[in-house]
């Protein structure tokens, strides 16, 4: 399948996985790379440049394929060591580079001497048209749906695709919701040129987490989402568990006054505890509503495969169908 997101990126099919982080290690952006996708290293998830550098390198020996790194700009009293991890990147001869969080405009001149291709993450049409402004290549655009931080806007990707594909001229992606061959049809019809998964490709066998995590993904329905630190204008969609709850609670009870100090114990430090270790009732981590559709834990390449298979016989034959009856 020919997109103008394959062609940007030199890429066989048009599905994206994202960064995410203790997901987005060499091993599951490498069996995307090999399955035709595109997949990404989640930098901030390194401790250090340096691990950077040692990771790109890891995935160059399990792929020739191209694979791109994901930087999230993050506000903190500390920030990390951007230069050092654009360096990492850059050095690494990586050429493709998600960036999310805050503005990437500081960032985009060294990365694009170095001829580095950036896709930013936006969750609204706004904030698309400002990155698309200062010179991004390709943006993913995130609905309501997506697991992880949707924005505070909420509106869902039947009414923000269009919207996007109305007032962008640059090619963009799908993000939030999508699963399948269906999904990935929908998108096209709706003016993407492919789609992003996250919650979908961690239930697969090269997921580099805990297998009680992807059994937690095929278990849930789409339910099983709770949306947190809204009252810190900061909202992320996370699976449900006793660590959440607890957060939910705080936030009852708190109201206006909560302070992110309040519930450390229930976000800081969870990831590791959760991907690396099993410990599903640690707190919040981001999952989608898409885990409703989700129900089983294939190969990367599988689930390429039936993905492609799904929408090829959609558009040649069910949607072809509906234009023989005119």
């Amino acid at each position: 399948m020919k997109t103008r997101i394959t062609e940007l990126f030199g890429i066989e099919r048009p599905i994206i996985q994202g960064g995410m982080h203790f997901v987005g290690f060499a091993e599951l952006a490498a069996a995307v790379a090999n399955a035709g996708g595109l997949g990404f290293i989640t930098a901030l998830t390194q401790p250090s440049p340096q691990r950077l550098a040692e990771e790109i390198a890891k995935c160059r020996t399990l792929t020739s394929k191209p694979f791109g790194v994901n930087l999230t700009f993050l506000p903190a009293v500390t920030p990390p060591d951007y230069p050092g991890y654009i360096r990492a990147i850059v050095d690494g001869g990586v050429r493709i580079v998600e960036t999310a969080g805050n503005n990437p405009q500081r960032w985009l001149p060294v990365l694009k001497e170095a001829g580095v291709k950036v896709i930013h993450k936006c969750t609204s049409v706004r904030h698309a048209l400002k990155a698309e402004s200062i010179g991004v290549d390709a943006l993913s655009i995130d609905g309501f749906e997506c697991g992880g931080h949707p924005g505070e806007d909420d509106v869902p990707n039947f009414i923000l695709l269009p919207r996007a594909a109305d007032e962008l001229g640059i090619p963009f992606v799908a993000s939030g919701g999508m699963a399948d061959g269906r999904s990935l049809v929908a998108a096209l019809a709706m003016g993407a040129e492919g789609m992003n998964m996250g919650t979908r490709f961690i239930a697969t066998q090269e997921a580099p987490v805990h297998a009680r995590v992807k059994e937690a993904i095929v278990a849930a329905s789409e339910l099983d989402t709770r949306l947190v630190m809204r009252p810190l204008r900061n909202t992320e969609r996370v699976l449900t568990n006793a660590g959440v709850e607890r957060l939910l609670e705080k936030e009852r009870t708190l109201g206006s006054t909560i302070k992110f100090e309040d519930i450390v114990p229930e976000v800081s430090g969870v990831y590791p505890r959760v991907m690396l270790n099993g410990e599903m009732d640690a707190g919040a981590w981001s999952c989608g509503m898409v885990a409703g559709l989700i129900h089983d834990i294939p190969t990367v390449r599988e689930l390429l495969d039936r993905i492609m298979e799904e929408a090829e016989a959609l558009i040649r034959k069910r949607l072809a169908r509906t234009l023989e009856a005119v």
